[in-house]
């Protein structure tokens, strides 16, 4: 298209919005005040986008974490071989459990006592008891708090990774990272405030995991393969190599004018303005998308603290993208169940963590070495657990079966208690002992962190107020430094 002539066609067509009336309307001390506290920020309206849906926004009362990192070991991590040890659970290798009927019931335990092949050892200034198969992130165990006491609802992959993502069992809810990045907005706007990195493809609930539901499209998560290496195939169609910027601009001024004047006849219209706001979000990507992307650009040194794998790459971008202002980047450790250790649980786990643990730690270094980590909140774990006993006969191939009640998650920096085990499960791993932890109560807790109270943060949808934690949830305090 002619330039000049597009040019022409815009002075044209300008359409007049609500917007532009209230703005010429009388209305410019509203403008001084916003450009203000904006200023106050370190921002103009030009880079805030003031009145876009992911402008920052503040919290309901000061937070020590400004964003989250969250590293998810899908398909559930055995607690007793990774950060819960179980002695007495060694003991009775190859033997039937002592337990009762009842407190067997729905737990799945199929088969024989499986002890821990692996070796535990305590670390730091407070003597965290971390497996063999973690020894650089337990450098960093006065940094951990560990929870040993978490529970969800149904043990299966689909309905658990629903429950932890979004807080409900099955139905469309809108994800935490939704929730977050819908509380606090984004400190870039240039790049998606929620970014999901999760590499050969989806996982089990596929983008239920990430999505928004009921809030407004702007804050689902932005999917990413991370197998893909080079930026250009990460975020593929990303450029126009056809048109020069310029005239791109001019061409979306006026498909986003043309679509202002389409929302204001048809108020209320949720996709029409996801649809306008991802246009805007896209363009503005161009110019530094690539770039978060882009390990390359890293110093030797620090790529090599990662490791040049997948989970290495993948972790150091998680780095990269908060340390640009992504409110909620999420990092899966593999589409499908790739700690669902129902057979070969040594050999799979010794090869899971040594796929990560360089990076992980690396990544609690590094944030440290940048001053990112009293607000940044750093979370591992999976969907669930796995038993104490064997879900076949005790061969080289023996595994775990799914286990939700007394799993094991950490959180670090952030405002967590660091160098901090809160709850048990009992000497066996069957059950927890003391200081339970709900899925709910964990989503709650990361509210809180970021300065939310779970039970404020509510969006209005048909005709009632919704919650990430909906009418459950409680702080434990006990996490909080």
């Amino acid at each position: 298209m002619n330039p000049n002539f597009l040019e022409a066609l815009l002075r044209k067509t300008q359409p007049i919005t609500r917007r532009s009336a209230l703005a010429q309307g009388g209305f410019g001390m509203g403008g001084l005040a916003l450009a203000g506290v904006l200023s106050d920020m370190g921002l103009t309206q030009a880079n805030a986008a003031p009145l876009s849906p992911l402008a920052p926004r503040i919290a309901h009362f000061p937070g020590k974490a400004k964003r989250v990192i969250h590293l998810f070991m899908n398909g559930g991590p055995s607690q007793m071989d990774t950060f819960d040890p179980k002695p007495k659970l060694n003991e009775f290798h190859g033997k039937t459990l002592p337990v009762s009927e009842e407190l067997s019931k729905d737990k799945r335990l199929s088969g024989a006592a499986l002890g821990s092949p692996f070796k535990f050892t305590k670390h730091g200034q407070s003597g965290i008891e971390i497996s063999e198969l973690f020894p650089q992130v337990a450098k960093h165990a006065d940094d951990l708090c560990v929870i040993r006491s978490m529970y969800s609802d149904v043990p299966n992959h689909e309905i658990g990774l629903m429950m932890m993502n979004t807080g409900n069992l099955t139905l469309p809810r809108p994800s935490v990272g939704s929730w977050v990045l819908y509380g606090l907005g984004s400190e870039n706007q240039s790049l998606p405030g929620f970014v999901v990195m999760c590499p050969n493809g989806l996982p089990v609930a596929h983008s239920s995991n990430w999505r928004s539901a009921f809030l407004p499209g702007i804050y689902q998560g932005a999917h990413i393969d991370t197998k893909k290496t080079s930026p250009e195939q990460l975020l593929a169609n990303l450029r126009n190599e056809f048109i020069l910027p310029q005239q791109q601009r001019k061409q979306l001024e006026y498909i986003q004018r043309l679509n202002e004047k389409h929302r204001e006849e048809r108020p209320g219209e949720p996709l029409l303005e996801a649809r306008i706001q991802s246009l805007e979000l896209a363009f503005r990507m161009q110019s530094e998308a690539t770039d978060a992307f882009d390990v390359s650009k890293e110093p030797e040194n620090i790529r090599a603290m990662y490791g040049d794998t997948l989970q290495g790459r993948q972790i150091l971008m998680a780095r990269r993208l908060a340390e640009r202002g992504v409110r909620y980047v999420q990092v899966w450790h593999g589409a499908g169940q790739p700690w669902d250790s129902h057979n070969s649980i040594e050999e799979s786990h010794k090869r899971l963590a040594g796929e990560c643990d360089q990076a992980i730690g690396a990544l609690l270094q590094d944030l440290k070495n940048r001053g990112m980590f009293e607000d940044t909140l750093v979370l591992w774990g999976g969907e669930f657990g796995r038993t104490p006993t064997a879900q076949m006969p005790l061969t080289p191939k023996v595994g775990r079966d799914h286990h939700a009640d007394g799993f094991t998650v950490w959180m670090a920096g952030g405002g967590v208690r660091g160098g901090h085990v809160h709850g048990a499960t009992d000497e066996i791993g069957l059950s927890i002992a003391e200081g339970k932890v709900h899925v709910h109560d964990l989503h709650a807790t990361i509210l809180h962190l970021l300065g939310f109270n779970h039970e404020n943060l509510t969006y209005r949808y048909a005709g009632r107020d919704f919650r990430l934690t909906d009418v459950h949830g409680r702080v434990v305090r006990g996490l909080l430094a």
